[in-house]
C-alpha cells in the first residue's frame, strides 16, 4: 500500500478502462478523487473513454459525485442502478452520448461479490420490468445496442443472467480511517455499501484499489473490529486535502446520530403537519401497518407513513430499513438518503438485498409515480429524464405485501379537507393513472403470478390488483366518481360491487387511535 494525493491517483487512470465508485445520493462518496478525476481530463483530455460501473446514484443533483465524470470524451458508457442525483449524466444519457444501462440496484451490489468470486449472476429480480431482454433489457437510449441481460431456465423457472463488465480495472472507495497497511475503517460513514466487494472484485480482475479517507493513522491504532476493507485489498491511500470532499453526505460535515456514535433525542410531531393530500395518503397507507412488522420505505410520499406511525404512537412497533444498509431507525430524505437517524444496525448493502431478495420485508410503501390498468408502475424514466430503479426492483417484486403511495394527478394539486369531506381546490395537470406506463419499474405480472398483496393509495381513493386489472375499492368522502375519480384516469379501472368509503378517521384533525 502506498499513500498518494487525488491528482496522483488520477494521472494513474489510463484511457479506454473500467472503473467502478461506491456512494448513495451524497453518503460515502470518494468525491476529491472524482473532481481530480475531472479537473485532469478538463486540463490535459486525458483519459478518454472509459467505462463507469455502479450500484447507487452518488451526486447531490447538481455537480458533485458522478456528476464529475459526464463529459464527452472521458466517458463512454456507464452501467448503473440510479442515475437520480446525476443530472449532467441524465442529459448525456438522453442526448445519446454515452451508451447507458440501469439495472436493477440489488442485483449489481450482488455482481460485485460475484465477479470478485468469478461465478454468473443470475436472479429473478427484473423478470417482466424494463432490465428484462424481453422489455429493454435495462438499455437507456437508442445509441446502446448490446444485450447485457439473457433470459434462461433453471429448474423449470425464469431467471435473468446478468453479464459482467469485460473487465474492472480501478475502484474509487473511500473510508474513515487508513491505517499505515492500508487497513480502512468507515466508523464515521452512513452506509458501508458494498465496499469491500467493490474491493475484491477489482482486486481479484487485476486492477487497483484507490480508497480515500479523512486520514493516515498509524499502524495498530484502528480498532480491528471496525476496518471494513483490509490492507491486502488496498493498493492507495488518498488522504484528502480538503474535507469539505469528505463530508459525511453532501447535506453534513458529520452527524454522529447517522453511525451509532451518539443517538439523537426525538420530538413528537403531532399536530406540526397539516392534513394535506401527503398526510391522507400516509394515514390510510398506515392502516395497513401490522405489528413487529419490517418495512421498507421508499422516498417522497412514503416518508409520510413513519411520521403518521410515530403519531398514533406504534413507531416502537416497527422496524425501518434502507436498502443500503441501515436497520433501524428513521430513513434520512434528499440527497442524504441512504442514511438513517438513530439506526440500530448497519449491514453491507449486498447483505441488506440479500434479506429483501428473499423476502425479509413484511411490508414495502414505494411511490407512485404512474401506474397503468395491468398494475405496472413506473418510477424510472419519464420522457427524455432517465432517474433509473435504484432498489425498487428488488423491493417491489420479493415483499408479500407493496403499498405504492402517491397523488392521483400531479402538477399544482390543492386539497383541502372541510367537515369530515376532501374537496379539491385545485386538480393536477398531469394524470398518473394511465393506459400505459413510460417504463415497467414493477410488473402486475409478475406480482399477480407470484401472488403478492399490491395496494395503490391516493388521496381520494385506493385501488387493488387483481389478475383482471385495477380495482377500485374505496373512495374518499366528498369525491365524485366519475368526475373525481374515472376522469381524471387514462383507463377504466374495474369497480368493486362493494365500493365503500375510506375510513372517516383519516379526514379528522384528531389522532386515528391506531395503536388501540
Amino acid at each position: 500500500m502506498k499513500i498518494i494525493t487525488s491528482t496522483e491517483a488520477a494521472a494513474m487512470i489510463l484511457s479506454n478502462s473500467t472503473l467502478c465508485s461506491q456512494g448513495m445520493g451524497g453518503n460515502a462518496v470518494a468525491e476529491e478523487l472524482l473532481l481530480e478525476l475531472e479537473k485532469r481530463f478538463l486540463a490535459t483530455g486525458q483519459p478518454q473513454h472509459l467505462k463507469w460501473f455502479h450500484s447507487s446514484g452518488q451526486g447531490d443533483k447538481g455537480t458533485r459525485g458522478l456528476n464529475h465524470i459526464a463529459h464527452e470524451g472521458l466517458l463512454d458508457q456507464i452501467i448503473g442502478g440510479h442515475f437520480g442525483p446525476m443530472p449532467k449524466l441524465q442529459d448525456m444519457i438522453a442526448q445519446n452520448k454515452i451508451r447507458a444501462y440501469n439495472l436493477p440496484q440489488g442485483v449489481i451490489s450482488h455482481m460485485f461479490r460475484d465477479i470478485a468470486a468469478k461465478r454468473p449472476t443470475i436472479s429473478r429480480v427484473g423478470l417482466y420490468t424494463f432490465a428484462d431482454p424481453r422489455v429493454e433489457g435495462g438499455r437507456l437510449n437508442t445509441s446502446t445496442k448490446e444485450d447485457i441481460v439473457e433470459l434462461m431456465e433453471l429448474d423449470g423457472q425464469e431467471y435473468l443472467r446478468y453479464r459482467h463488465p469485460e473487465s474492472l480495472d480501478y475502484a474509487f472507495l473511500r473510508g474513515t480511517y487508513a491505517d499505515e497497511r492500508g487497513n480502512i475503517s468507515m466508523e464515521e460513514e452512513a452506509c458501508y455499501l458494498e465496499s469491500v466487494q467493490a474491493a475484491q472484485a477489482v482486486k481479484n480482475s487485476g486492477g487497483i484499489v484507490f480508497v480515500q479517507v479523512k486520514e493516515v493513522v498509524s499502524t495498530g491504532s484502528l480498532d480491528m473490529r471496525r476496518v471494513r476493507i483490509p490492507g491486502t485489498l488496498v493498493d492507495y491511500v488518498v488522504p484528502v486535502s480538503d474535507h469539505n470532499n469528505h463530508m459525511m453526505t453532501f447535506d453534513e460535515q458529520h452527524n454522529p446520530a447517522y453511525c451509532g456514535n451518539c443517538r439523537k433525542v426525538l420530538h413528537s410531531t403531532t399536530g406540526q403537519i397539516r392534513l394535506d393530500a401527503k398526510k391522507l395518503i400516509s394515514r390510510r397507507a398506515a392502516m395497513e401497518l401490522i405489528p413487529n412488522a419490517v418495512i421498507n420505505l421508499g422516498i417522497g410520499v412514503p416518508e409520510g407513513v413513519g411520521v403518521v406511525a410515530e403519531e398514533e404512537g406504534l413507531r416502537d412497533g416497527l422496524t425501518l430499513s434502507i436498502e443500503s444498509g441501515p436497520v433501524g431507525g428513521i430513513p434520512v430524505g434528499g440527497i442524504g438518503f441512504g442514511a438513517a437517524l438513530n439506526p440500530e444496525a448497519i449491514l453491507e448493502q449486498s447483505t441488506q438485498f440479500d434479506t429483501y431478495d428473499g423476502g425479509g420485508l413484511d411490508l414495502a410503501y414505494l411511490g407512485l409515480a404512474e401506474a397503468d390498468a395491468c398494475g405496472n408502475v413506473n418510477v424510472s424514466k419519464f420522457g427524455p429524464k432517465v432517474a433509473g430503479a435504484g432498489g425498487f426492483i428488488n423491493i417491489t417484486q420479493a415483499t408479500q405485501t407493496v403499498i405504492f403511495c402517491g397523488t392521483m394527478t400531479s402538477g399544482g394539486l390543492e386539497v383541502e379537507v372541510r367537515d369530515g369531506k376532501l374537496f379539491i381546490r385545485q386538480e393536477g395537470r398531469v394524470k398518473k393513472l394511465v393506459s400505459q406506463v413510460q417504463q415497467i419499474t414493477f410488473s402486475g405480472k409478475f406480482a399477480n403470478e407470484t401472488g403478492q398483496k399490491v395496494l395503490y393509495i391516493t388521496e381520494r381513493a385506493v385501488f387493488r390488483l387483481t389478475k383482471n386489472g385495477m380495482l377500485l375499492e374505496e373512495i374518499a368522502p366528498g369525491m365524485d366518481l366519475q368526475k373525481d375519480i374515472l376522469d381524471r384516469m387514462g383507463f377504466v379501472p374495474i369497480v368493486s360491487d362493494n365500493l365503500r368509503q375510506m375510513d372517516q378517521r383519516i379526514f379528522q384533525r384528531e389522532s386515528m387511535g391506531l395503536a388501540r
